[in-house]
C-alpha cells in the first residue's frame, strides 16, 4: 500500500483510518477528513472524479 495511493469510491478499504477527499489531479478539495473502516467500501465523494487518500491510518491493531 503506497502512502500516496488514491482510492475510488466503492473500493475496499485496505486499512482503517482517516481519509481526505482529493480532486481529479490529487489536489485538496477542502471537504475535510472522513473515518473509514477496513474491509468496508470507501464512501461516495461529493463530485465525480474525486478520490480518497488515507492520511492518518489507525495505529491500534485488534
Amino acid at each position: 500500500m503506497g502512502k500516496d495511493r488514491l482510492y475510488k469510491p466503492g473500493e475496499k478499504v485496505p486499512r482503517s483510518g482517516q481519509t481526505e477527499i482529493v480532486g481529479p489531479r490529487g489536489g485538496k478539495t477542502g471537504e475535510g477528513e472522513r473515518t473509514v473502516v477496513k474491509d468496508e467500501p470507501f464512501p461516495p465523494t461529493p463530485k465525480p472524479g474525486q478520490r480518497h487518500k488515507i492520511v492518518d491510518p489507525t495505529k491500534t491493531v485488534i
